[in-house]
């Protein structure tokens, strides 16, 4: 059943806020958010149940269901407002009183937009030029979260997509990586890269920046730290970004979304080399 793939995140993020306690508050919250997450991907399948599979030739994101999504979204504000970080729950709070046509801009502009993300920023600091119908950085974030179910379920729901090369964003929906995974293969192991969005899964090189190109391994290289070795830091001399990498080969156990979330140590490390991340996760890390 697809629904235990949400089971199996919320499982390991209980599991590991007691493996690392620095964290333990970043995934109880995730933890909290899962929840929503898997009952909005249950109501989605429920109501899309009788729905033919999404043609591999039409664009993921030209599909938008707004009568089934927004009449989630109010409880889903309410739910931020309650467990989030003080800047999000200030923004969740902010985003409930523009009412629904406010959150439909919120969820349209982010849909068809760029998908780009930014760290949450205190509501009292985000300033919006002039009449700019851009969305803040945490209406944004918080247009991601809500979303992420729908196009998990869209990218669930598709037929399969035949694709030339490693594309370096999600061939779905466009969507850039936020955690890559290694698995064994031969004596080796193949890399493959998460969309942020749509969480589909995609072949992708061992040497190559999913940022900038670039290929040539003197440019490249990865770092972990012994007490987390199954995830790593990939990092980009080029462009100087960087994304974390789970090694299921040494711990076959992790989920490699939640594990990403987890491992805040790896990002501290790689902001004070000077690497940029090539995408937050929904923690704003």
């Amino acid at each position: 059943m697809i629904l235990a793939q949400w089971d199996r995140r919320i499982r390991r993020a209980t599991e590991l806020t007691s493996t690392y306690p620095f964290a333990a508050e970043g995934l109880r919250f995730y933890t909290r958010v899962a929840t929503f997450q898997k009952g909005l991907y249950a109501e989605i399948q429920k109501s899309l149940a009788d729905s033919p599979k999404i043609s591999s030739a039409r664009p993921l994101r030209d599909e938008l269901d707004l009568f089934l999504l927004l009449p989630h979204f109010s409880g889903f504000l309410s739910l931020i407002q309650q467990i989030a970080p003080a800047p999000l729950a200030e923004a969740a709070t902010e985003l409930a009183q523009k009412g629904p046509a406010g959150w439909q801009q919120a969820i349209e502009n982010f849909w068809h937009g760029d998908l780009e993300l930014a760290a949450p920023v205190d509501p009292a600091e985000d300033v919006h030029a002039g009449d700019s119908h851009e969305a803040s950085s945490s209406d944004r974030l918080l247009a991601w979260i809500y979303l992420q179910p729908y196009a998990e379920y869209l990218a669930d729901h598709r037929e399969t997509l035949i694709v030339d090369g490693t594309p370096s964003t999600c061939p779905l929906c466009g969507g850039k990586p936020i955690v890559g995974v290694l698995r064994s293969e031969g004596d080796g192991a193949k890399k493959s890269l998460i969309c942020m969005m749509c969480a589909h899964e995609w072949n992708f090189r061992r040497i190559y920046c999913p940022a900038c190109g670039e290929g040539r391994e003197p440019q490249m290289a990865f770092y972990s730290a012994p007490e987390i070795a199954h995830v790593r830091v990939d990092v980009c001399d080029t462009c100087h970004t960087y994304l974390k990498s789970i090694d299921l080969t040494k711990t076959g156990l992790a989920v490699a979304v939640v594990d990403e979330l987890a491992t805040i140590p790896l990002d501290l490390w790689a902001r004070e080399h000077g690497y940029e991340k090539l995408q937050i996760n929904l923690l704003g890390t």
